[in-house]
């Protein structure tokens, strides 16, 4: 029988490897059964005398003869027309580190796996070819299979981006290009405490033009130009339109009159007085009871003739 093998620390078309030293064979070993393109069902047969010696597996595949399928493979691999191995791996460790990686390798090494199928396949990804699974993925590395394992990350490529944000970060902060992370962090930290002292300031500077605004409402309802219920109403005015636009909408607003006052005052701003009662009109009468009883008294007796008892 011819020997084949199976798998090897070499590249595969994918730009990863298996290292043959992490690869678990144990388990396989107590059933070592040969598929037919990774197909479960498709037994053809098994793998004897296997062997690991130089960096690779090796074995001596043979076909069990019970299928039409088997025995066409045992003939196709006799005359050579059918001649590579695939293995099933469960992947259980990767590697980025550059003491297992190769020239021109471009996903991780894989350092630890678990073997738990051998298959005879058409075209693998190289002479190596193999099958993996991660995370309970199949990770097709035959010709035409969709490799899952991640690129491997370019750390220089990495490290330049870092420090140029770095660079760039302290430019913005104000210090040299070449101020180290230790610098960049304590002008950070200076930057904190004088937001944190600008928003305490901001939050005194806003007291004190609340306490001026409801100052100038106060004064304004003192003044009777302004009643109390409306006090809230005009506080938030100041707040939005600010302290001097307020005063100038105060300023604008007249002291609200009584009506004992109005009743006294001629159009042309002269004192008047109303001769007898029904001089007053029908809706001042209850206000001039209310707000200027004498005054309602005496015009009560110059209608009538009597005294009014309120």
């Amino acid at each position: 029988m011819k020997r084949i093998r199976i798998t090897s620390d070499g590249l595969n078309t994918y730009g990863s490897r298996v290292l043959t030293a992490g690869m678990i064979i144990e388990q396989y070993q107590k059933n070592p059964v040969l598929l037919y393109m990774h197909e479960r069902g498709q037994v053809i047969g098994f793998l004897k005398d296997i062997q690991v010696e130089e960096g690779a597996i090796s074995g001596e595949p043979v076909f069990d003869e019970a299928t039409e399928l088997s025995k066409r493979c045992k003939k196709q691999y006799e005359f050579g027309s059918l001649r590579m191995a695939s293995v099933g791996l469960d992947v259980l460790e990767t590697s980025e580190d550059p003491a297992v990686l190769l020239q021109g390798q471009t996903r991780p090494t894989i350092t630890k796996c678990k073997l738990f199928e051998v298959s005879m396949v058409d075209i693998g990804a190289n002479d190596d070819a193999i099958r993996l699974y991660k995370d309970g993925k199949c990770i097709e590395l035959g010709k035409g299979g969709e490799c899952q394992l991640p690129m491997i990350t370019n750390k220089q490529q990495l490290q330049n981006k870092q420090e140029m944000e770095q660079k760039t970060l302290a430019l913005l902060l104000g210090l040299p290009e070449t101020a180290d992370e230790a610098a960049i962090r304590n002008a950070v930290a200076t930057l904190k405490k004088q937001g944190e002292t600008n928003a305490s300031l901001k939050a005194q500077v806003d007291a004190m033009n609340l306490a001026a605004i409801t100052q100038a409402v106060d004064g304004a309802v003192a003044d009777h130009r302004l009643d109390q219920a409306k006090k809230e109403t005009f506080v938030n005015l100041g707040k939005n339109v600010g302290l001097d636009e307020l005063n100038k909408v105060l300023g604008a607003m007249q002291p609200q009159q009584k009506l004992s006052a109005m009743i006294n005052t001629h159009e042309g701003g002269q004192p008047s007085t109303y001769a007898k009662l029904s001089d007053v009109p029908s809706e001042k009468l209850m206000e001039l009871r209310s707000e200027d009883p004498a005054e309602y008294k005496r015009l009560y007796k110059a209608e009538y003739g009597v005294d009014c008892e309120l």
